[in-house]
């Protein structure tokens, strides 16, 4: 379409509606002005947050749960500075977000150097690309080149930043129509070679990471795993890929080692392992004659001492697998009799402390209860710290995207807004954040947020008045129990104070009833949750290192 003498700002807009953009998560400032005015009058919806950093970790998970980029707007400065933590969130977790940016003029000067920092080059090393809109006729390719690179395989974060002068100056440029990219499938040569490996082991395990979990590609899988009848296992990113309430489902590595489901994997003699991504803690380590691996994900994989697959199946994920499946084509002979018996020995680790009736409430009891209030479509998006170890070992996921964690940046403070998105992508849906204190803290003003745009949300803080999870790192390290207890408020005033509904659990017992009503009710609510993490010790670590294998 011609759009001579279109206002730059205008034109931006433009492009990124033909992108389907819906919404624009932001903490505007004086040199966005001229973007928020075409925002006005277009069909895009402004989400006002109250940090920059909500803005950038909403968007991050629209992209997260949509496969298509999240925007997010913020100003120069410290408005751009505030974003580098969702930027680097986006950039390991493979989230497709798009960031725009404002600058002073850049033609002519008035202020000197004035909240002036090179915003582009600060975030090129954790952006797929940081680019300055030089001329308002650049602006169609540059937005449709930024969704294209946000969105493609590995996905991930990218900046544009508009200077003012620019936003303000009239194009002459067309808009680009969006493209979809199709993937290629693995060739035939080395799909034979997979299936030959996987005929001739005895004891195979599937493995399922937050690669298959990105690509959508459950269908597949779940056909591979019923097909095969080969037992599977996930990492913490790669839950609910396939329904962990499937016979075929061994656990959750959410330790590196050592752990129960440790014992199952250190005798298999082939792992398929789909959608592998380095960002996660390894869930296993090869070793020169021992296990072999087949590494199937869009990208061939990056070898290192502990990591060097014998066989390399690269292309579009889910059409690979399908491919497998077809030429496999039944059960694969092989012997289950130890999976089983780890399953079972999983199970019952699982169920260990579930109806525990300690007050502080203890971790095994919260996640059971967790569980039993949620549906099998229901969103819980966990921030970070020592819950999170106790919810990917213990909660079982019967659907993608249902557990929202973050084991690549592991970041502190994304949990909410995290919980936000999924509230406002699914209104039909029960969505919880769970939170340590300390993380809901540091990005708590987002109630408000959520408070004002009328959302159904339960939030569940798990109050130890300390950083909990440094606290048990500092004990199991031999150290003083020092330095990391702070104070809280008093977080049912606190949800009031916001418009919000506030809660205070005295007893393991009432956590469900409480859940229960908080849904029912609808709003946004907070559940304080006092919680006793002395049982880190004893299963984490004591329980741990006496663990002896099933023989």
């Amino acid at each position: 379409m011609s759009t001579q003498g279109t206002k730059a700002s205008d034109l931006f807009v433009q492009a990124l509606e033909a992108e389907g953009v819906k919404h624009i998560f932001a903490v505007p400032g004086e040199e966005n002005l001229d973007m928020v005015e075409s925002l006005r009058n277009s069909s895009i919806k402004l989400v006002l947050t109250r940090h920059e950093q909500g803005a950038g970790f909403m968007a991050a998970t629209y992209g997260r749960l949509t496969g298509r980029a999240g925007v997010c707007m913020a100003t120069l400065g410290p408005g751009a500075t505030n974003f580098t933590t969702p930027a680097a969130y986006a950039h390991l977790g493979a989230f497709p977000l798009i960031m725009i940016t404002g600058q002073k003029p850049i033609k002519k000067s008035k202020q000197g150097q004035f909240q002036i920092i090179d915003v582009v080059n600060l975030f090129a090393p954790i952006c797929k690309m940081s680019k300055q809109i030089v001329h308002g006729n650049n602006i169609p390719a540059l937005v449709r080149e930024a969704f294209r690179i946000a969105e493609e395989e590995r996905p991930g974060a990218v900046l544009l930043e508009l200077p003012e002068d620019i936003a303000a100056e009239p194009t002459t440029a067309s808009i680009i129509p969006r493209s979809e990219r199709h993937y290629a499938v693995a060739d035939e040569t080395v799909l034979n070679e997979a299936v030959s490996m996987i005929r001739s082991a005895r004891m195979p395990l599937v493995l399922l990471g937050a690669g298959a979990n990105r690509k959508q590609a459950r269908l597949a899988l779940q056909e591979f795993i019923e097909t095969t009848g080969i037992p599977f296992f996930s990492t913490q990113m790669g839950k609910g890929v396939v329904d962990e309430g499937s016979p075929h489902f061994l656990g959750t590595a959410a330790l590196s080692d050592g752990d129960y489901l440790h014992c199952a994997i250190e005798r298999a003699d082939l792992i398929v392992n789909v959608g592998h991504d380095v960002v996660e803690k390894p869930p296993f380590f090869m070793a020169h004659g021992g296990k072999k691996v087949i590494h199937v994900n869009y990208r061939s994989a990056k070898v290192d001492q502990v990591y060097f697959p014998q066989c390399e199946v690269v292309g579009d994920v889910a059409r690979s697998v399908q491919k497998l499946t077809q030429k496999i084509g039944g059960k694969v002979v092989c012997d289950l009799a130890y999976f089983n018996r780890i399953r079972d020995e999983v199970e019952l680790h699982i169920k260990e402390g579930a109806d525990d009736d300690r007050f502080p409430i203890i971790p095994q009891r919260l996640v059971a209860e967790t569980r039993r209030a949620m549906g099998a479509k229901d969103i819980i998006a966990l921030d970070n710290g020592i819950y999170k170890l106790w919810y990917a070992r213990n909660y079982k996921a019967y659907e993608p995207n249902t557990v929202l964690l973050d084991n690549a940046l592991a970041t502190m403070g994304a949990g909410l807004p995290s919980a936000m998105m999924a509230a406002m992508l699914y209104p039909d849906r029960r969505v919880m954040a769970i939170c340590g204190d300390g993380g809901f803290m540091m990005n708590s003003q987002e109630i408000e947020t959520a408070v004002r745009l009328k959302m159904n949300l339960v939030v569940t803080i798990l109050n130890d008045s300390s950083y909990g999870m440094i606290r048990w790192k500092q004990e199991h390290a031999g150290f003083a129990d020092w330095g990391l207890e702070f104070g809280n408020p008093d977080f049912v005033k606190y949800a009031e104070a916001y418009g919000a509904t506030g809660h205070r659990v005295c007893s393991a017992a009432e956590l469900v009833p409480t859940f229960d009503r908080a849904f029912k009710a609808g709003g946004v609510h907070i559940v304080d949750v006092p919680v006793d993490y002395s049982e880190n010790k004893r299963v984490l670590i004591d329980e741990l290192a006496a663990k002896v294998c099933l023989i």
